[in-house]
């Protein structure tokens, strides 16, 4: 069903799907927030006040990172970022995926053309904002990506031993080429990297371990 915020009715439904359809509610007063530097910040899903607060704050530009939704948390994000006069950025990413060449060509791109100060969000603020962290400390804060790969770890809550784990194992497969074959990051993406490979080498560790740890019980 397409909700029209201007029906009673349907900014009700939104507002419920933002709390309560989105577990909103365990993220009132919890933001996950943390600084970046160079003006970039990281957080979860925001609500409506929460934007008012980022405007009161300077932020210019907000990154949505779970793309265009039908539902309440989107439309009330982007109603509050036009009433706001804040720049929404709509860059979907995924959290148990690998990502084309395109997308982080286009990620570069993006971090170097917004205007800051800026705040990149997905729903925990863990997994997708995690990879969005790496690349941003790499492409605007020149860190190695071996030092940037930190934006993936517990302190976000990202959690690398389940299917998230991907957004790690990509990051990965470049440090251990890197190591044995120094390249630039991007030259690696747009010469050697293989989504098609790397996703299909982590699943079947996955499944590797499973059958290793659970079937047969091994230590």
């Amino acid at each position: 069903m397409k909700l029209n915020l201007n029906n009673p009715a349907d900014r009700k439904q939104a507002f419920r799907d933002v709390y309560w359809g989105d577990h909103g509610i365990l993220r009132t007063h919890f933001r996950n927030k943390h600084d970046l530097g160079g003006q970039m910040y990281r957080e979860n899903q925001p609500n409506p006040k929460r934007i008012a607060i980022w405007a009161e704050e300077g932020i210019k530009t907000v990154i949505n990172l779970r793309g265009e939704s039908p539902k309440g948390f989107y439309l009330l994000e982007r109603e509050a970022c036009e009433a706001h006069g804040m720049i929404l950025i709509n860059f979907r990413m995924f959290s148990r995926d690998t990502h084309t060449v395109a997308k982080l060509r286009a990620a570069k791109e993006l971090f170097e053309t917004i205007e800051y100060p800026a705040v990149m969000h997905c729903k925990s603020g863990a997994d997708r904002t995690g990879i969005m962290g790496v690349l941003y400390k790499h492409f605007k804060m020149g860190e190695t990506i071996e030092q940037a790969i930190e934006q993936l770890s517990l302190k976000y809550m990202h959690v690398k031993q389940g299917k998230t784990g991907m957004l790690d194992f990509f990051f990965e497969n470049y440090i251990a080429y890197n190591a044995k074959s120094p390249i630039d990051f991007m030259d690696w993406v747009e010469t050697v990297y293989d989504p098609a490979d790397v996703k299909s080498r982590f699943m079947s560790g996955r499944v590797g371990s499973f059958v290793t740890d659970t079937v047969l019980n091994r230590e």
